[in-house]
C-alpha cells in the first residue's frame, strides 16, 4: 500500500512495533488487528513529549497508522483504536505533526471526528475509549493544527456538527466540559468564525431545534457565553447582512434571525451589542408585518424578567414605545400585550408605559381596548403595587366602554381585583383602601340602560362582592360592612338591584297563578303579557322571548318543575333550597347529546335573578345580630373602617331595604325585640328606618307577638306625636298597616293632636301637622268631616293667611333647611296637609278642592308671600312657592282634582319650573319627572319641560332632556306592551303633548309681543326642544301626525279665552313656528297623516269646519331670523343709555366692556341661544345664582350705581339678575310697563346667566319696595 507524500524516516523505513506486537497488516483477522492495535494504544498512552527515542523508534508505526488500511476500515473497533493512537501521536509529537501533507492532515481530522459519533451511546463498552480520545483532543488543542490547512472550516464544521449532534442528557458533566474546550478553542484561536461554522452553533437555538435536544441548546448556549468577546463581531455581521443589507441568502437561519435574537439575548446581550441599533432601524420600516415581527422580537427582550435592556438602551426603549401608536393594528396590540409582562417584570417602567396605555384605552379598535384591561388586570392580581391609580382610573373608564367585551372585561377584572384585596385581604388594609372605590363604581353601572351590564353587576355582587357561597353569617358580615361603606349613589343602585330582583320574582310567580288557572283566551293573552315583560329583564330580548315561551310551555306540561319554581320564589324559601332548585330545574332542561344550549343560558339567567341566594330568615337573623353588636358596641366596626353610629345607621338602611323585597323573612320574635331597642336610641334616622320596617314586616305580629304588640303602640304613639315629621309619617303609615283596630289607634293620635294646634307656635306645629295629613289621607271616612274644620279655621285663617315673623333679609334666594324659618316649614306642612287631605276625600262635592286650588294659585301669583305683607323672606318665599307648586301637581293626579284645575292653574303650576331659584327649578323638574315617569300625572304636564329651553344653567336643560327622553321611551314602550292602551292613545302617545305646549307657549308671560325676534327665538326654542325629542324617529309617520295636527289648532280658538283676538293671535303664531320648525327638521311631514288628531277640548274650541285660517302670522323677515339664526341689525342709536324715574325701583346701570362681557354695540341675542353656548353657573352654583343683595353706591361723578357684593359664607359674587314674567306690584310707568311686557299673572323667570343677558332687553330687577329710593330702567334701543 503506497502513502503519497508520506514522510521518509532518515534511516531504515522499517516500521518498528512495541514489543510483543506484530506486524498489523491486511492480511490478519479483524479480531487480530484489534488485539495488536490494543498494545499499540497502550504504547502511545504511556509514551510523553519527552520521549524523544521512543518518538523517533514509533514514528513509521504513526505514519503507518495513517494509511488507508485503517482510515477506511470497516471494522468500528479498529477505527477507534486508529483514533486514539492518532490523537496520543498528535499529543506526543506536538507542536509538530508528523504528518506533513495537507490533505493527509485533513483525512486524518475528518477521520477522528467521525469516530466521535461513538460519543453519542454511553452505555457501549468502548465508551471510555471514546471519551479518552475526546478528552485527549480537547486537552491538547489538537484540531488547531488545523488552522493552517485552506480548508479547515470544512473539518471545524464537521466537528461541531458532531459534537452537537451527539451530546445527550446521558452525559456527564466532564463530557460537556471537553466538547466546551475543544469547541472554544477553535473559535477563540482561530481567525474568526465563518457563516457556515456560525450556523452549526446558532442551529441549536432556533426553538424547533432546541425542543429535539435540549443538551445541544444548552452546550450552544454555554460555548457562545465562553466565547462572547470573539464571536460577537460575527454574529453582529450575520444580522447586519440579513436586517441592514437583506440578503438573506448569506445563512440558511437568515428566516429565523428575530427567534435567535431572543436566544441570544438571554444568553448573553454582549452578544447584541452591535445589533440592537439594527433593531431600531427595523421598528421604523415601511413594512407593517416586519414591524411586527421586530415588535414581537423586541417585548420579549425589554419584557423579560432580568431584563436590562430598557435602561441599557433608552432610544430603542424609546422608539418602541412609539410602536404603541403604530398605524398598523397588529403592532399595536402586541405592543399592548407586552405591557402586562412588562408591569410584572419591570414595575420601574410603568410610568413610561402609563401614557401610552392611557390612549390605547381609547383606540378605536374593540381588541386592542380589550387587552389594555386585561393587562393592567393581570399585573394587578400579580401584585396591586404593579398597578398605579392612572392605570386602574383606565379599567374604570372602560366600565363605560361602547363595546359590551369591553366592559365585561373591565368590570370583571375590577370584581376579581375587589375580591382579592378588599374582601381577603391579601395585601393588608392599605391596598385596600386604595380601590376601595371599585364597589361603588362597579354598582353605579347599574344604571346604565343595558340589560346585559345589570345582570353582569347582579352576578359580580353575587360572586365577588359578598360570595353566596359563604356561610351565612360571613357572608351577612360582608353584605353588612359593604353596605356601609357604599357612596350613597351605589346605595340607590343596590336597593333597585334587589327591587328590580323582587319584581321579577313578582311576574314569576304571576306567571304561576296563570298556570293554575283553566285555559281560557284571556288567560293566554295575560300570560303572553308576563313572558314579554320577564323577556325585557333578559339579555337579547328577542331570543329572549322565544325562549321564555318555550319555557313557559314546559311549565305547563311539568307539574314538577312548576312545584320546584314555585318552591324557588315563595317567601319562604331559604338559600339552600334556592340552590337545590336551580339545580333541579337545571338538571331536568339539561339535553346531554346537545354541546351548547342557548335555552338553558337563558333559563339559567332567570333562574339567577330570581333565587334568593342571600336573604333568608337565617340571613336576616344574623344582620340583626350584627347590628346588636354595634349597638352594644361589641363589633368589628372599626376594624372594618366604618363608625358605630355609620354601622348602626346604614345597617337600619339596610334592613329597611330588605323589609320591602323580604318581608317574610323578619317574622321572628327576636327580630322584633332588636327593633324595638333601635325605636329608642336617640338617632333619628335609626327610630326612622325601625319603624319602616315594622311597617313594612308586621303584618303578623297582632296576631302572633302579642308582647311585640303591647310594646309596639304606645311608642308608635309617641312618634306620631312628638317624634320628627319623617318619623310621625311612619308611624301613622304603620299603625294603619299592621293593626286592626286602627281606626281606634288614630283617633286617638288624631284628636289631642288637632285640639292642641297652635299657630304661635310654630315649632311645635311640624309634626302634628304631618300626622294629620296622613291620618286624613289613610282614613278619610273617619277624618274628613273633623278635619274641615281644622283646615278651614285653622290651616287657611290662622296659619297661611297670617306671617307672625319677620324673615331674613340676606337677599338669598335659598337657604338650607336648618336656616328656614318654623313657620314657613310650618305653612309647608299646612300646603301638604290641604293635598293629603284632598287625595283621602277624592271628590270634590263641597267645592274644597276648588278653595285649595285658589290658595294655591294666589299663593304663586304673590310669589310666595300670599299676604303680601313683606315680611317673609325671598328664600322662604321660594320655599312657599315650591311647596304650592308641588301641591297643584299632586292634585292633578287624582283624575277629580285634574278635571277642576283650570288652564290658568296649570299654566301657573308650569312656570314654577322657570322660577328665578335654580334649586325650586331642580326640585320641581325632578318632582315633575317622577310623577310622569310612574305615568301619574295626565300629559299636559309633560308639555312643561319645554319651558326648560329657557333655563340659564346647561345643566338643567341637560336633566330636562334625560327626562323627556326617559318619560317618551315609557310611553311609547307602555303602548306597544298593552293592547287596551289603544283605547286612551290621547293620554298616552307621546305626539299628543305638542296642543298643551303650544298652549302653554302662547300664554308665557314673557310671549308679549308677537313679532318681536327674540321673543321668536325663545318660542323656536323651547318648541324644538320638545320636537327634537320628539322628532327623533318617524315611527308610523309620526311627523306629518304632528304637522297635522298643528294645523288644526290653527282652525280652533283659544278656549281659554276664544273672544280674545290677541290671545288667538299669538296662539297661532306659536303654531306658525311649530310648523317652521316641524317642515325645515323633516321632509317626511307633508305626507299623508295616519289618522286625524283630536285636540283637548280643555284647552282649544271645536274646529271650524266653515272657516279655513291659512294665514301665515310670521313675516318673512322672522321666518329668516328663525332660519339662519342671524339677529337683526343694531339700530345706529344703540349706544345711547335713555334713564326713566320709575316710583320705588333702584338705579341699576348697565354694565359694559369686561364686567357684563357684554357691549353696547352688539346685537341683541337670544339668552337661551346663548347660554346653550358658554358655560353657566354650575348646578352647584346656586348660591351664586339665587343671591342678590345690590348696594347702591356713588361714582366719581356723583351718580348712582349698584356694586356686586360677596355672600361672607359661600364667596359668590352677588350679581344683579334680570327677570322675566309677572310685573312688579309697583305701580310701574306706561313705558316700564311696556317694556316688561307683564301679563296679569305668572312669577319671575330664572334669570339668565349674567354673560348671555340679551343687550335689548332692561336690566331690571324686582325689590322690596323702598320709600326713599328710586327704581330707574335702563332702557338701550
Amino acid at each position: 500500500m503506497e502513502f503519497p507524500q508520506q514522510q521518509k524516516p532518515a534511516g531504515d523505513s522499517k516500521i518498528t512495533y512495541p514489543p510483543g506486537v506484530k506486524e498489523i497488516t491486511e492480511k490478519i483477522s479483524n479480531d487480530e488487528v484489534v488485539k495488536r492495535l490494543k498494545m499499540v494504544v497502550k504504547t502511545y498512552m504511556d509514551m510523553d513529549q519527552d520521549s524523544e527515542e521512543e518518538k523517533q523508534q514509533y514514528l513509521n508505526l504513526a505514519l503507518h497508522l495513517a494509511s488507508e488500511f485503517f482510515l477506511r476500515n470497516p471494522n468500528k473497533d479498529v477505527r477507534l483504536l486508529v483514533a486514539c493512537c492518532l490523537a496520543d501521536i498528535f499529543r506526543i509529537y506536538a507542536p509538530e505533526a508528523p504528518y506533513t501533507s495537507h490533505d493527509k492532515l485533513k483525512d486524518i481530522f475528518l477521520f477522528i471526528t467521525r469516530q466521535l459519533k461513538g460519543l453519542e451511546d454511553t452505555k457501549s463498552p468502548q465508551f471510555n475509549r471514546y471519551f479518552y480520545l475526546l478528552e485527549n483532543l480537547a486537552w491538547v488543542k489538537s484540531y488547531n493544527i488545523c488552522f493552517e490547512l485552506e480548508d479547515c472550516n470544512d473539518i471545524f464544521i464537521q466537528l461541531f456538527k458532531t459534537l452537537f449532534s451527539v451530546i445527550n442528557n446521558s452525559h456527564n458533566q466532564k463530557v460537556q466540559m471537553h466538547m466546551l474546550d475543544l469547541m472554544s478553542s477553535i473559535i477563540m484561536e482561530g481567525d474568526g468564525v465563518t457563516q457556515e461554522l456560525l450556523d452549526t452553533i446558532l442551529i441549536n437555538l432556533i426553538p424547533a431545534h432546541k425542543n429535539l435536544n435540549k443538551q445541544a441548546y444548552d452546550l450552544a448556549k454555554t460555548l457562545l457565553k465562553r466565547t462572547v468577546q470573539t464571536i460577537e463581531t460575527c454574529i453582529a455581521n450575520f444580522f447586519n447582512q440579513v436586517l441592514v443589507m437583506g440578503k438573506s441568502s448569506v445563512s440558511d437561519l437568515s428566516e429565523h434571525v428575530f427567534d435567535l435574537i431572543q436566544e441570544l439575548f438571554s444568553i448573553d446581550p454582549l452578544l447584541l451589542t452591535s445589533v440592537m441599533p439594527q433593531l431600531e432601524f427595523k421598528l421604523k420600516s415601511n413594512d407593517g408585518e416586519e414591524r411586527l415581527a421586530v415588535v414581537r422580537l423586541l417585548a420579549k427582550l425589554f419584557g423579560a424578567k432580568d431584563s436590562e435592556l430598557a435602561t441599557q438602551n433608552r432610544p430603542l426603549w424609546q422608539c418602541f414605545l412609539g410602536r404603541f401608536n403604530d398605524i398598523h393594528v397588529p403592532v399595536r396590540l402586541e405592543s399592548v400585550k407586552f405591557a402586562s409582562h412588562c408591569l410584572m417584570n419591570h414595575p420601574d417602567l410603568a410610568r413610561d408605559l402609563t401614557e401610552f396605555l392611557k390612549v390605547r384605552s381609547h383606540d378605536p379598535e374593540e381588541a386592542i381596548r380589550h387587552d389594555v384591561i386585561v393587562t393592567i388586570i393581570n399585573a394587578g392580581k400579580k401584585d396591586l403595587n404593579l398597578v398605579n391609580d392612572q392605570l386602574l382610573g383606565f379599567v374604570r373608564e372602560r366600565t363605560l366602554d361602547k363595546r359590551w367585551r369591553v366592559r365585561k372585561e373591565a368590570m370583571m377584572g375590577l370584581a376579581q381585583l375587589f375580591k382579592k384585596y378588599c374582601l381577603h385581604h391579601e395585601a393588608g388594609k392599605e391596598q385596600a383602601q386604595k380601590i376601595s372605590w371599585i364597589k361603588d363604581k362597579l354598582l353605579h353601572i347599574y344604571y346604565q340602560n343595558s340589560i346585559d351590564d345589570k345582570l353582569l353587576v347582579e352576578k359580580i355582587f353575587a360572586q365577588y362582592m359578598v360570595p353566596h357561597s359563604l356561610d351565612t353569617e360571613e357572608k351577612m358580615k360582608c353584605l353588612y360592612y359593604l353596605y356601609a361603606c357604599l357612596d350613597t349613589n351605589a346605595v340607590k343602585a343596590l336597593n333597585e338591584m334587589w327591587k328590580c330582583q323582587n319584581m321579577l320574582r313578582g311576574l314569576v310567580r304571576e306567571l304561576l297563578d296563570l298556570h293554575k288557572l283553566p285555559a281560557s283566551e284571556a288567560n293566554t293573552t295575560a300570560m303572553f303579557g308576563k313572558l314579554m315583560t320577564i323577556s325585557k329583564n333578559l339579555p337579547d330580548a328577542g331570543k329572549a322571548q322565544d325562549f321564555m315561551k318555550r319555557f313557559n310551555q314546559v311549565l305547563g306540561e311539568d307539574e314538577k318543575l312548576r312545584v320546584q319554581l314555585d318552591t324557588l320564589i315563595s317567601p319562604t324559601c331559604s338559600c339552600k333550597q334556592a340552590e337545590l332548585c336551580v339545580r333541579e330545574i337545571t338538571r331536568k332542561l339539561t339535553f346531554p347529546k346537545q354541546p351548547t344550549n342557548p335555552f338553558l343560558e337563558m333559563v339559567k339567567f332567570l333562574l339567577e335573578r330570581i333565587a334568593p341566594v342571600h336573604i333568608d330568615s337565617e340571613a336576616i337573623s344574623a344582620l340583626v345580630k350584627l347590628l346588636n353588636k354595634s349597638i352594644e358596641g361589641t363589633a368589628d366596626d372599626d376594624e372594618e373602617g366604618v363608625t358605630p353610629d355609620t354601622a348602626i345607621r346604614s345597617g337600619l338602611e339596610l334592613l329597611k331595604v330588605l323589609s320591602f323585597t323580604h318581608p317574610t323573612a323578619f317574622h321572628s320574635a327576636e327580630t322584633y325585640e332588636s327593633l324595638l331597642q333601635c325605636l329608642k336610641m336617640e338617632d333619628d334616622k335609626v327610630a326612622e328606618a325601625a319603624i319602616q320596617i315594622f311597617r313594612n314586616t308586621g303584618q303578623k305580629i297582632e296576631t302572633e307577638l302579642q308582647q311585640i304588640r303591647s310594646t309596639l303602640i304606645p311608642v308608635l304613639h309617641q312618634k306620631a306625636k312628638r317624634g320628627t315629621p319623617h318619623q310621625a309619617k311612619q308611624a301613622v303609615h304603620c299603625i294603619h298597616a299592621i293593626f286592626c283596630n286602627k281606626e281606634v289607634q288614630l283617633a286617638q293620635i288624631f284628636e289631642p293632636l288637632s285640639r292642641s294646634l297652635n299657630a304661635d307656635v310654630p315649632e311645635q306645629l311640624i309634626t302634628p301637622l304631618v300626622s294629620l295629613g296622613h291620618i286624613s289621607l289613610l282614613a278619610p271616612d273617619q277624618f274628613a268631616s273633623p278635619m274641615k274644620a281644622i283646615v278651614a279655621n285653622f290651616i287657611v285663617k290662622d296659619l297661611l293667611m297670617n306671617d307672625r315673623s319677620v324673615g331674613n333679609k340676606n337677599g338669598k334666594l335659598w337657604t338650607s333647611d336648618e336656616e328656614v324659618s318654623p313657620e314657613v316649614l310650618a305653612k309647608v306642612q299646612a300646603i301638604k296637609l290641604l293635598v293629603r287631605w284632598l287625595l283621602g276625600m277624592k271628590n270634590n262635592q263641597s267645592k274644597s278642592a276648588n278653595s285649595t286650588l285658589r290658595l294655591l294659585s294666589a299663593m304663586l301669583v304673590s310669589e310666595g308671600d300670599l299676604t303680601e305683607q313683606k315680611k317673609i323672606s325671598k328664600s322662604d318665599m321660594s320655599r312657599l312657592r315650591l311647596a304650592a307648586g308641588g301641591a297643584i301637581m299632586k292634585l292633578a293626579q287624582e283624575p277629580v282634582y285634574h278635571d277642576i284645575i283650570t288652564p290658568e292653574q296649570f299654566q301657573l303650576c308650569g312656570l314654577v319650573i322657570n322660577d328665578e331659584c335654580y334649586q325650586v327649578r331642580q326640585i320641581f323638574a325632578q318632582k315633575l319627572h317622577l310623577a310622569l315617569v310612574k305615568l301619574l300625572l295626565p300629559l299636559e304636564y309633560l308639555a312643561v319641560f319645554s319651558l326648560c329651553a329657557k333655563d340659564p344653567v346647561k345643566e338643567r336643560r341637560a336633566h330636562a332632556r334625560q327626562c323627556l327622553l326617559k318619560n317618551i321611551s315609557i310611553r311609547r314602550e307602555f303602548i306597544n306592551n298593552n293592547p287596551l292602551a289603544h283605547d286612551k292613545m290621547m293620554s298616552l302617545l307621546p305626539e299628543y303633548v305638542v296642543p298643551y305646549m303650544i298652549h302653554l307657549l302662547a300664554h308665557d308671560p314673557d310671549f308679549t309681543k308677537p313679532q318681536d325676534f327674540e321673543q321668536l327665538r325663545d318660542l323656536k326654542e323651547c318648541l324644538w326642544f320638545m320636537l327634537e325629542v320628539l322628532m327623533v324617529q318617524n315611527e308610523n309617520n309620526s311627523h306629518a301626525f304632528l304637522r297635522k295636527m298643528v294645523e288644526n289648532i290653527k282652525q280652533t280658538k283659544d278656549a281659554q279665552c276664544p273672544d280674545d283676538p290677541k290671545a288667538n293671535e299669538k296662539l297661532y303664531i306659536v303654531c306658525d313656528v311649530a310648523l317652521f320648525v316641524i317642515v325645515n327638521k323633516s321632509t317626511a311631514c307633508h305626507l299623508e297623516s295616519p289618522k286625524d288628531p283630536v285636540l283637548p277640548s280643555k284647552f282649544y274650541t271645536p274646529p271650524d269646519k266653515d272657516l279655513i285660517n291659512d294665514k301665515e302670522y310670521l313675516s318673512s323677515e322672522a321666518r329668516t331670523v328663525l332660519l339662519t339664526g342671524k339677529p337683526k341689525p343694531s339700530p345706529v342709536l344703540s349706544t345711547v343709555n335713555k334713564t326713566l324715574t320709575v316710583p320705588g325701583r333702584r338705579v341699576y346701570n348697565k354694565t359694559t366692556g369686561s364686567d357684563s362681557n357684554t357691549s353696547t354695540h352688539s346685537q341683541p341675542s337670544s339668552p337661551v341661544t346663548k347660554t346653550r353656548d358658554v358655560v353657566t353657573e354650575s348646578s352647584e352654583g346656586g348660591a351664586r345664582e339665587n343671591e342678590e343683595n345690590p348696594v347702591i353706591t356713588k361714582t366719581d361723578d356723583g351718580k348712582k350705581e349698584d356694586t356686586v357684593t360677596s355672600d361672607l359664607t359661600t364667596g359668590a359674587s352677588t350679581i344683579p339678575k334680570p327677570r322675566r314674567g309677572r310685573p312688579p306690584k309697583a305701580t310701574p310707568s306706561p313705558l316700564a310697563n311696556e317694556k316688561e311686557g307683564g301679563a296679569g299673572k305668572g312669577r319671575k323667570r330664572a334669570a339668565p346667566a349674567q354673560d348671555s343677558a340679551p343687550s335689548g332687553e332692561p336690566n331690571s330687577i324686582k325689590i322690596p319696595k323702598a320709600e326713599d329710593v328710586t327704581q330707574i330702567l335702563d332702557l338701550q334701543r
